[in-house]
């Protein structure tokens, strides 16, 4: 029944702002244009279209107004009058009573703010899907910024959730590409994320995570958390100073450099997916300031760190290989990592799969440079996926909407922006760096502890593999066939081999204290011994 109020209440905001209007109803099928036609009863609003959508949008609560915030990023996309109307929705929601925001912060740090803030501005600073923003002061003097949760948004967000899932079981069981979307498991994860907004503690660690990553850094600010003041309710930071990044004449009276500022928006989501692994993933502009103090060289400033994304060491391998491959046009090598993945299934034929990714591919590269848009290249290609039953990765979701972020702000930045060149070069490095002699030498030690745990495990192994391997075949009612002359001398060897490589194991408990010369030295020693017994 709550599902079914739900869905009255988007029917009925449909009809309110028309939304009907905003699509072609030629092409719906016929049971869709039947059930659409109630909704011009409502009349005209008298808006524009953007106002109706984005008004329908804060009517319908934070999940919708967060695909709004997505939409607003994509100006290639979307068409200019509802772009402009829907940006409104990245940091100029509506606000909450700010005697209840006072409550709710009061009750969280169990005292008045007259007692735990010098100064606390009572008007908010700033409105969001989720949390409402308001200046204050530390009783030293410190400029800081206090944030609390949407009263009763919860429940607003458990029934979108609970709707989201039945739309989610009714794809998964009637569409055909039900298997292949995945759309229960994309459910579970976004549920994750949303309700993970709500813990402003986790938001903190998040910040201050980031804010470690990127400590000194000339591409990327982070503000620091008041601990002391923060919790599960109530985060508590320090008061950044920057130019809201798509005020772009703010910027140009600044006389920043928006190709540096272009490009480092793309190095900073690179560094942050592969070499940190743990990216920002809801850089709406909303999110994210300029720092012009150095105009030639502007620095970014990202807040909200609510929603953070990362990746397992193989999506990473295969991601940066797949957007090499891309770069260079090797469309084979593209489809061969799609099936090694497992992102399609394993008798896929090579062959046809790499035909349609170049059919997608190569026109685009074909245009001039600063036509070629990522997204809709990802667009195209996800329209080729159903003949080869490729599935969306979940764990993949964030990564992808973070760069679709980036590229629509790069765009707004400098719509010259070769992403191609920008990315290619910090790709290749990560992957010589990644599998250099140095790196390997560094995952090994952090191995270590786990080997070294095992090792005791090796001799009882060893010799129980050997017992077995000399034990003879029970009969099974049958005459036992006589040995060859060689068993034996097989048996010993293989023994031997275990032996060797438990010897080879023990060797390297000596990399802490003696470094890798005298690891190269137990490494040959433990060869030379199990040369000996394999003669």
């Amino acid at each position: 029944m709550s599902q079914l109020r739900r869905l009255t209440k988007i029917y009925y905001i449909a009809g309110k702002y028309r939304l009907d209007t905003l699509i072609d109803k030629t092409r719906l099928p016929l049971s869709a244009r039947i059930a659409l036609a109630p909704l011009a009863l409502f009349g005209n609003t008298g808006q524009s279209r953007g106002e109706r959508l984005r008004c329908a949008l804060e009517d319908l609560g934070p999940i919708f107004i967060k695909f709004g915030q997505l939409l607003s990023t994509r100006p290639d996309l979307v068409a200019a009058d509802i772009c402009a109307e829907i940006k409104h929705l990245q940091d100029n929601v509506s606000p909450f009573s700010s005697e209840v925001f006072t409550s709710r912060v009061e009750t969280a740090l169990d005292g008045t703010v007259d007692d735990i803030f010098a100064e606390f501005d009572k008007t908010p600073l700033a409105t969001a899907s989720i949390a409402q923003v308001h200046k204050a002061s530390l009783n030293d003097g410190t400029q800081v910024v206090v944030k609390a949760v949407r009263p009763n948004i919860e429940k607003t967000i458990a029934r979108d959730i609970s709707l989201l899932y039945t739309v989610a079981k009714i794809v998964a069981k009637y569409s055909i590409d039900g298997p292949r979307l995945k759309p229960v498991e994309i459910v579970e994860d976004y549920e994750k994320v949303i309700f993970g907004e709500l813990n402003l503690q986790s938001e903190g660690a998040n910040t201050s995570l980031l804010k470690h990553n990127f400590e000194n850094s000339p591409l990327l600010y982070v503000p620091e958390i008041h601990w002391p003041y923060s919790n599960k309710n109530v985060l508590v930071m320090e008061r950044i100073s920057g130019i809201p990044v798509t005020h772009i004449e703010e910027l140009k009276a600044a006389g920043v450099n928006f190709k540096q500022l272009a490009e480092r928006g793309v190095e900073i989501f690179f560094t942050q997916v592969f070499e940190h692994n743990f990216f920002h993933a809801d850089m709406h502009p909303g999110n994210i300031f300029v720092d012009a103090e150095n105009p030639e060289k502007p620095r970014y400033i990202a807040i909200d760190c609510a929603i953070m994304g990362s990746l397992t060491r193989e999506d990473q391998f295969y991601m940066a290989r797949n957007l090499l491959a891309i770069f260079k046009r090797d469309y084979t090598q593209v489809a061969e990592l799609h099936v090694r993945s497992g992102w399609v299934p394993k008798d896929t034929s090579i062959a046809e799969f790499t035909t349609a990714i170049r059919s997608v591919c190569e026109p685009i590269f074909e245009r001039p440079l600063g036509e070629i848009s990522l997204g809709h290249m990802l667009v195209s290609l996800f329209s080729t996926a159903r003949q080869f039953n490729m599935e969306v990765q979940p764990s993949l979701v964030l990564l992808q909407k973070t760069l679709l972020n980036i590229e629509g702000l790069g765009r707004q930045l400098y719509p010259e922006l070769d992403l191609w060149a920008t990315a290619q070069p910090y790709l290749k490095k990560w992957l010589k760096d990644r599998y250099s002699p140095k790196a390997i030498l560094k995952q090994f030690k952090n191995d270590l502890p786990d080997l070294l745990e095992k090792l005791p495990l090796i001799p009882p192994m060893v010799f129980q593999a050997l017992e077995n391997l000399q034990q003879p075949p029970e009969n099974n009612n049958q005459t036992q066939q006589p040995k060859a002359p060689s068993a034996p001398k097989k048996s010993f060897s293989l023994g031997a081999v275990i032996a060797g490589l438990g010897l080879g194991l023990l060797a390297t408990q000596w990399i802490t204290a003696i470094g890798p010369t005298v690891i190269i030295g137990s490494v040959i020693t433990a060869s030379g011994i199990l040369l000996m017994l394999l003669r």
